[in-house]
């Protein structure tokens, strides 16, 4: 099992979070599976996905011993939380500001990725333990957005959430986040065919691109 160092530094090394928000369980496991033969090394799947438990069971005895990050998102409460490191989740991924999930996640050692947008909500979800900052919705405010809440609070590791693609995400580096949360760009990349071979190169496109920007 990862180490909470072992998941930070994976997440900071690669710069990327896969966010496996899909349909059903099945395409949520293929694609995942797909996304980290393609290099991804950090995969969320959301509760809202049906049988997310199982998703992460499954992926957690398959490469859990592997040093991929399998992590939990949409985990609104503590409750959420122990149910998704029950079933194997090493990362814990909310969409909001919940000092107990966060409270969870420290209990048993696994990193927690909490939902903030203003400054006050930054600053109450690093008081309150989380070991990264997910701006959500980031396609609100985009890098520039950033640049601003860095200005006054340099210490916060943010990871934006929604709409980074290889296009712009050197935009993002450039304002200094932390690492990136990558949905659609991946997880639909074989939605037209079902050829789950395009979601290995649509990982390893985007990969390429987050290398490119940090040089």
């Amino acid at each position: 099992m990862l180490t909470k160092f072992e998941v930070l530094e994976t997440i900071v090394r690669t710069g990327a979070l896969l966010i496996a928000r899909l349909d059903s369980a099945d395409e949520a496991y293929r694609v995942s599976e797909a996304a980290i033969e393609g290099g991804i090394r950090a995969v969320e799947v959301p509760l809202t996905v049906p049988g997310a438990l199982g998703v992460i069971e499954r992926l957690a005895d398959k490469y859990g011993d592997q040093g991929i990050v399998i992590g939990a998102g949409t985990v609104l409460d503590a409750e959420a939380a122990f149910a998704s490191i029950s079933a194997g989740a090493r990362l814990l991924v909310s969409p909001q500001f919940n000092p107990k999930m966060i409270a969870a996640g420290n209990r048993y050692q696994a990193v927690t990725a909490s939902g903030a947008f203003t400054p006050t909500e930054v600053v109450n979800t690093l008081e309150a333990g989380a070991d990264i900052i997910k701006l959500f919705p980031a396609e609100l405010g985009g890098p520039s957005y950033v640049k601003t809440i860095l200005a006054p609070l340099p210490q916060a590791p943010i990871m934006p959430s929604g709409g980074v693609t290889p296009a712009n995400v050197g935009a993002w580096f450039g304002a200094g986040v932390t690492a990136v949360g990558v949905g659609s760009f991946v997880t639909k990349a074989a939605r037209n065919d079902g050829d789950f071979g395009l979601v290995a190169r649509a990982a390893q496109t985007f990969l390429t691109a987050i290398d490119e920007a940090r040089r």
